[in-house]
């Protein structure tokens, strides 16, 4: 049987590849992985290794840089920034795709739930760092980069991220 198409995350050379049913390369992307490392503990703001898969896309149709905070939908940054709206550390924005964890005990379940410590591929106000590990703890991309992937892949995609 062949292999689905995939996500792979290379956080070595901070690159985001989806493959074709062939496992070859279709498209690259630069990404920002954490600035903390890499981990899977709940708490520790690192990047979790392994096989996951898209559980849940957030954002279809919002503008480019909506941001999001709780996955809901605030507004336009420049609009917000303009307002004096108090923002977070780390924005996302424009796409969210959630990620759930298929490996219990490396990132799904107890307190290495990838899930549940709210790891997502999103879209981020930084794009000056990405191609560096800079976030804190998800895979952030360059706006135009998540809104072209998040159109290509579904819910229930497999992504793995590796060292």
């Amino acid at each position: 049987m062949a292999k689905l198409d995939q996500i792979q995350i290379k956080l070595s050379n901070q690159k985001l590849y989806l493959l074709d049913a062939n496992l070859q390369i279709v498209q690259e992307y630069p990404i920002s992985s954490s600035a903390f490392g890499i981990g899977n503990r709940s708490g520790s703001f690192q990047t979790p290794l392994g096989e996951h898969i898209i559980i849940e896309k957030i954002g279809e149709h919002a503008p480019m840089m909506e941001v999001f905070i709780g996955r809901k939908p605030q507004g336009i940054l420049s609009d917000l920034v303009d307002q004096g709206v108090e923002l977070p550390e780390d924005i996302i924005t424009s796409r969210i795709m959630w990620l759930k964890g298929k490996e219990p005990g490396r990132n799904e379940g107890g307190d290495v739930d990838s899930y549940l410590r709210y790891i997502y591929i999103h879209g981020t106000s930084d794009e000056d760092k990405i191609g560096s590990p800079a976030s804190h703890g998800c895979i952030r991309m360059k706006n135009a980069d998540v809104i072209e992937l998040f159109e290509l892949v579904d819910t229930g995609y497999p992504v793995y991220i590796e060292k």
